[in-house]
């Protein structure tokens, strides 16, 4: 799929792999100060970046920790350190300030949550250490304290699967329920604002919403409480598509079929989601590419060469209907 590395994009018509535990992947490169010191990399050129991701969630952060893996190795120049932060904040804060302490050259890390990252990315800043956030933003006031987002527009998506939500079912008094994300990140407060605005003004009603945590077990467990307290459930939005899986077998479970007795749509477009689109059982997907691997090198690079970068780098997703789901599915690399 076509990928838009240093430009802004918008929607167009609209990794698993092994996590490490902190420093695991390789070892320190060469004596360094906070950031790199003067020359912004170890003496013989490489960098040391130190990543903290989310979690293993779902198989979409799989994707996304295996194109990170696979990009930032050591015959690319770099010095991988990677944790997984097994969906704590609390985790992802211990591991930036080892980072800090190890003075690596760059930081990069996928907040759990929006909030609450003020007092250690000023020490981050305060280290000469550059901050580089992927997929998901923070909530701050003090823009300085990274140097650049890369990652999806997800209002847009959540926008993008209202609307097509309305121009397939406005007018049928369509019944919805909602799966969010993790409860404070920002996937999951984006797209519910985005979906919420696109359907405005149809006859779709949200009866229910609760957080599936982006994982296929809950999103499952959400569904089964839906199904139990209401028996009017023409359609589910889930934020991800690892929760419509779950959403499937819950569905499936109760004797209804997913996507005609109930219409599913999900974001994501990882090789599960997309196959249950094929199939039918989903019914639309709207992507959120999580290949941000070769993007987050190329900005690191630029960061410790002084060179400019934009401050948000919004990546090209796409949406699909059970025809674009058979077209991709083929080629699909995630």
């Amino acid at each position: 799929m076509a990928r838009t590395t240093l430009t802004r994009t918008v929607l167009a018509a609209v990794s698993a792999a092994a996590l490490f535990a902190l420093g695991a992947c390789s070892s320190d490169a060469g004596t360094q100060t906070g950031g790199g010191g003067e020359t912004g990399a170890a003496d013989d050129g490489v960098i040391t970046l130190g990543f903290s991701q989310v979690g293993a969630e779902s198989g979409w952060r799989a994707a996304n920790t295996k194109s990170i893996q696979d990009t930032l190795t050591a015959e690319n120049g770099f010095d991988l350190k990677f944790s997984d932060a097994q969906q704590k904040q609390e985790n992802q804060i211990q591991a930036i300030r080892s980072y800090i302490t190890q003075g690596v050259d760059v930081i990069a890390f996928s907040p759990v949550v929006e909030t609450g990252w003020d007092a250690v990315l000023q020490e981050a800043k305060t280290a000469g250490i550059p901050v580089i956030l992927t997929d998901r933003a923070v909530d701050s006031s003090d823009e300085t304290l990274y140097e650049s987002f890369i990652g999806s527009d997800f209002v847009l998506e959540g926008e993008t699967a209202g609307k097509w939500a309305v121009e397939q079912y406005d007018g049928e008094g369509y019944k919805a329920v909602e799966l969010q994300g993790t409860t404070g990140a920002a996937p999951a407060i984006d797209r519910k604002e985005g979906f919420e605005s696109a359907i405005e003004g149809s006859d779709i009603e949200i009866i229910d919403s609760q957080t599936g945590n982006f994982t296929r077990a809950e999103g499952k467990t959400v569904m089964e409480g839906f199904l139990n307290a209401h028996d009017d459930i023409d359609l589910v939005f889930a934020h991800n598509d690892d929760m419509g899986l779950g959403a499937i077998e819950a569905i499936e479970a109760a004797g209804l079929t997913p996507g005609e007795d109930i219409k599913i749509i999900t974001i994501d477009a990882v090789k599960d989601g997309m196959q249950a689109l094929a199939d039918g059982k989903i019914n639309y997907i709207v992507e959120c590419n999580p290949l941000l691997g070769p993007d987050l090198a190329d900005i690191a690079k630029k960061v410790l060469a002084g060179e400019e970068v934009e401050k948000r780098i919004v990546v090209k997703d796409e949406a699909f209907d059970q025809e674009a789901a058979k077209e991709a599915l083929p080629t699909r690399e995630y």
